[in-house]
């Protein structure tokens, strides 16, 4: 059951999401005052190097764990809907994952609509890469890697993890982390057809390719799962979230195609709950995830 605080919380965070002004640069501006308050409080970590260069236009926040390592390395790609967010309005869950012993690299990828698709999975992608040859700069065992994701970014997690399975060449995780994700952009679309932003964010994402590249696996990463596709992934979403549905489905799938998984689906939990510390849930969803990460990288 609910506490009076945490039902305050979950209030609050339902009215800022229910009145987002109606411009990008506003909106963004509301989502990095939304997310400071949810970034108070950051663990301890053992250093942190701002906007490192992974090339010409895309940057990440590198944030090493304490202890000498070999660290294991997690590359977290964060939510807002394609077209908002930044490694700073997701900057204690990064964190937080670095206080568990993960190299994380907390990725400032492309956003829409200046830069729409693929500009963004082509952004993670090259990301996971560069992780296989630069981890070591800060005793990562790129190995050891796995890719995580919340909202947008379990869409782009994924997405990525489907286009390296197919890459020879290509790192292999060894664990995703799909956070309340997008995953069948045509059967969200269809279920939430009284929903004008979340298709708004879908047609600024794709731009001229919508809605021709709706169904392609990088966009809709669900149709990319088969055996041997993605490694063992922990799903886990709210029930009080629009998105509950595109989690089931995955871990439908996932079990479908013989691929190990856990989903977890924490009751009366609104999207974006697991940046929200203050309620139980969070603290169970974390605790679980650090379990599942431990056991698989």
């Amino acid at each position: 059951m609910l506490t009076e605080r945490e039902k305050t919380v979950i209030r609050e965070w339902n009215e800022f999401a229910a009145k987002m002004p109606p411009s990008l640069p506003e909106m963004r501006k509301a989502l990095d005052a939304e997310s400071a308050k949810m970034n108070v409080d950051p663990p301890e970590v053992g250093a942190i190097h701002q906007n490192v260069e992974l090339r010409p236009g895309l940057r990440a926040d590198v944030i090493v764990p304490k202890g000498a390592g070999p660290h294991p390395v997690m590359l977290y790609i964060h939510g807002g809907g394609w077209i908002m967010g930044s490694p700073k309005t997701h900057d204690k869950l990064a964190k937080q994952f670095a206080a568990e012993g993960y190299l994380t690299i907390n990725l400032d990828y492309r956003l829409a609509p200046e830069n729409p698709f693929p500009a963004g999975i082509d952004d993670c992608v090259f990301a996971a890469k560069w992780i296989a040859s630069n981890a070591k700069r800060w005793n990562g065992d790129a190995s050891r890697l796995a890719i995580g994701g919340d909202s947008a970014g379990g869409n782009l997690t994924a997405a990525t993890l489907v286009a390296l399975s197919s890459d020879a060449s290509a790192p292999k995780a060894r664990a995703g982390v799909l956070i309340y994700g997008v995953f069948d952009f045509p059967a969200l679309l269809e279920r939430t057809k009284n929903n004008p932003m979340l298709e708004g964010m879908t047609r600024a994402y794709l731009g001229s390719q919508y809605p021709a590249a709706l169904t392609d696996p990088r966009v809709s990463p669900m149709r990319g799962v088969k055996a041997g596709a993605l490694p063992p992934c922990f799903v886990i979403c709210g029930t009080a979230d629009e998105l509950l549905a595109e989690s089931k489905s995955m871990a439908e799938a996932l079990r479908r195609a013989n691929i190990e998984s856990e989903l977890h689906l924490m009751e009366e939990m609104p999207h974006a709950f697991m940046q929200m510390n203050e309620l139980s849930a969070c603290r169970e969803g974390l605790k679980s995830m650090f379990a599942f990460l431990h056991r698989h990288v």
